[in-house]
């Protein structure tokens, strides 16, 4: 694929692994008592949904900054990010245009980056938080309200995303990226890509692997008996979701793993549930003289899929909180947020990226244009959401369950 970077570095597999993850340390003790879905006062964290937004509250002893300010110059601005999570061009082109140097600092989860945040003495001026620790961290007060007037670009983003469900006003967060959860496939062996079946079809036994994660796969198993109830906390629909994936042991043989952007196209994996990023990233991991159209990814056309996203916001402690503005503006302009695409192999949320573009200027395939994320997909799609950490737990055991059969 000639616009995309020969060898392209595996992504960072706790970003999706922990934007799932429900029961993070606490950034105040609400964290950790009942979570109601409106919140009665400013020290409770708002638990969002789709059909019930968040508005996320303000203190008076974090402003944000005001109109019209200089962005800070000389020094340095500091990132707070997973690693290779941003194209080192995009960053250090940055930099040099504002005379300051851009040093990167990673995480591999959202709860370490939230401890780094905490730390006494730490300054951080940009992070990429998942939309499930938002919430805590305004609570917590680690974010500072961002400053539209800075972020023109912002226009260029998803509607949906201008003004998202998990933080209602934008009022702490800009979108960053996006993905859904399907499956990738060897397409020179699959020759009809039937959908969550493909997972339970015994022509492929032995070359078939689910997603390492217990909400995930989980999830899988609903969404292919018809049940959209991902977020449940039943206790019987847990456990039938653990039986459905319990029948994949004796048909399949069922592998975990989280490596589908080099499984499938090695050829280790012929089916492989997997995050539409790793597949756009498979293109960099094909064997010399194999061509890119043996991949394919499946999702549905319907309301059974998975979708998520990424963001980037402003901590308290920034020093540079106008660079830190500008920086934001910088990944949501639409060339800029094309070449971070190129690095990362997960695609930003702006509309300006569309499946028809993304195969025209080859960074994708026509056969991986299922991989390119719409608003229309988002909006009609499933996410994974925060659960009480009771829930949690059933969740975990009803994994567990499976694992210890394999």
């Amino acid at each position: 694929m000639g616009s995309r970077r020969e060898t392209a570095m595996p992504p960072s597999i706790d970003r999706r692994k922990f934007l799932l993850v429900s029961a993070l340390a606490s950034v105040s003790a609400a964290c950790a008592s009942e979570r109601p879905r409106r919140p009665s006062a400013a020290s409770a964290v708002p638990l969002s949904r789709t059909d019930s937004p968040a508005a996320l509250p303000l203190h008076d002893d974090i402003p944000m900054i005001a109109n019209g300010l200089s962005p800070e110059k000389g020094g340095t601005l500091k990132l707070l990010n997973y690693a290779e999570y941003i194209s080192p061009d995009v960053v250090k082109k940055f930099g040099k245009e504002h005379g300051v140097e851009v040093e990167i600092t990673t995480f591999t989860t959202q709860e370490e980056a939230i401890a780094k945040l905490r730390t006494a003495g730490a300054a951080f001026d940009v992070w990429f938080p998942t939309p499930d620790v938002i919430a805590k961290a305004a609570v917590g007060k680690l974010l500072q309200p961002l400053n539209k007037t800075y972020l023109p670009n912002l226009g260029n983003a998803w509607p949906q995303l201008q003004n998202p469900f998990y933080d209602e006003g934008a009022r702490y967060s800009a979108p960053y990226n996006a993905y859904t959860t399907g499956i990738g496939y060897r397409a020179d062996k699959v020759k009809d890509a039937t959908g969550y079946d493909l997972l339970w079809n015994p022509a492929y036994k032995g070359k078939a692997y689910l997603i390492d994660d217990p909400r995930e796969a989980l999830s899988l198993a609903m969404l292919k008996n018809g049940s959209l109830e991902i977020n449940t906390e039943d206790p019987a629909k847990i456990a039938q979701a653990g039986a459905w994936l319990t029948e994949l042991v004796g048909l399949m043989s069922i592998k975990l793993g989280i490596t589908a952007y080099q499984y499938v196209p090695e050829g280790q994996a012929t089916v492989h549930h997997c995050w539409s990023g790793d597949m756009i990233n498979a293109q960099s991991y094909l064997p010399k003289g194999v061509d890119a159209d043996v991949l394919g990814y499946w999702y549905p056309s319907d309301t059974t899929g998975v979708v998520g996203t990424d963001s980037v916001a402003v901590p308290r402690t920034a020093t540079k909180p106008v660079l830190a503005h500008m920086l934001i503006n910088h990944l949501l302009d639409n060339a800029v947020a094309q070449e971070n695409f190129s690095y990362t192999g997960y695609q930003p949320a702006l509309t300006a990226i569309t499946p028809e573009k993304m195969v025209t200027d080859e960074f994708v395939t026509e056969q991986l244009k299922t991989a390119i994320v719409t608003p229309d997909v988002y909006a009609r799609s499933q996410q994974i959401f925060q659960i009480s950490p009771a829930a949690e737990a059933l969740w975990n055991d009803a994994w567990a369950t499976f694992k210890a059969g394999q």
